[in-house]
């Protein structure tokens, strides 16, 4: 049985691949496992079928076989658990891995949401540029310490894992800001996961979409 996710059915982002559901996409094509994806509006997100899978109304779900997840580090983790090449067998590796999936959405992500939201919503506040500023410093923050980690290494330890797919499509989100090129080995590394072919399979599909959507 297939698993189903959902998806926006008219992406706000423009088909660029930074909706969340974009991580589950890549994790799924990573271990070659077919997936249904059901589009739902955002007035369908706050109706209470939606919520009934996710309390927050929000996407993506996860269903298969009567279970059904929402969070995407839960869902890529799920995956990454049910299938071979997405976690290191090594208890430790495999460990530090699942740590780094944490970090992704716990430490680096919040500021990076923040500066989206600074930019998008209250551009119209008094306070937006001295805000927008100190986000960006606490980007940066996270970026160095980030950047200093990963040094000249390829993925963020050893071997590509999940973490790599959670944490480079954070990083994904920092291209409007320019943030991300002031650190060449992150720009690198996101590089390299936009690089990997299944990655450009989930890209793919989720830009379909918003093809359909807007007569493209």
């Amino acid at each position: 049985m297939k698993p189903t996710i959902t998806a926006f059915e008219a992406s706000p982002d423009r088909g660029r691949g930074l909706a969340r559901d974009m991580r589950v996409r890549w994790a799924l094509e990573e271990v070659g496992q077919p997936y249904d994806v059901r589009l739902v509006s955002f007035e369908a997100m706050k109706a209470p079928a939606h919520r009934a899978l996710n309390p927050f109304g929000q996407i993506p779900t996860y269903e298969e076989d009567g279970l059904a997840l929402f969070e995407t580090g839960a869902i890529v983790l799920h995956l990454a658990e049910r299938h071979a090449g997405l976690l290191p067998s090594d208890p430790n590796a495999r460990a530090r891995a699942i740590a780094w999936m944490f970090a992704a959405v716990g430490t680096v992500e919040p500021p990076i949401l923040d500066l989206s939201t600074a930019v998008m919503v209250e551009g119209a506040a008094t306070w937006r540029d001295e805000r927008v500023a100190l986000i960006r410093e606490r980007i940066r923050t996270r970026l160095a310490e980030l950047s200093h980690h990963l040094g000249d290494a390829d993925w963020l330890d050893g071997d590509f894992s999940a973490a790599d797919i959670m944490m480079a499509h954070v990083l994904r989100r920092l291209a409007p800001s320019g943030l991300l090129e002031e650190f060449p080995n992150l720009a690198a590394y996101v590089a390299r996961g936009e690089g990997r072919p299944a990655f450009q399979r989930a890209f793919d599909a989720q830009y379909a979409v918003f093809k359909a959507a807007s007569g493209g």
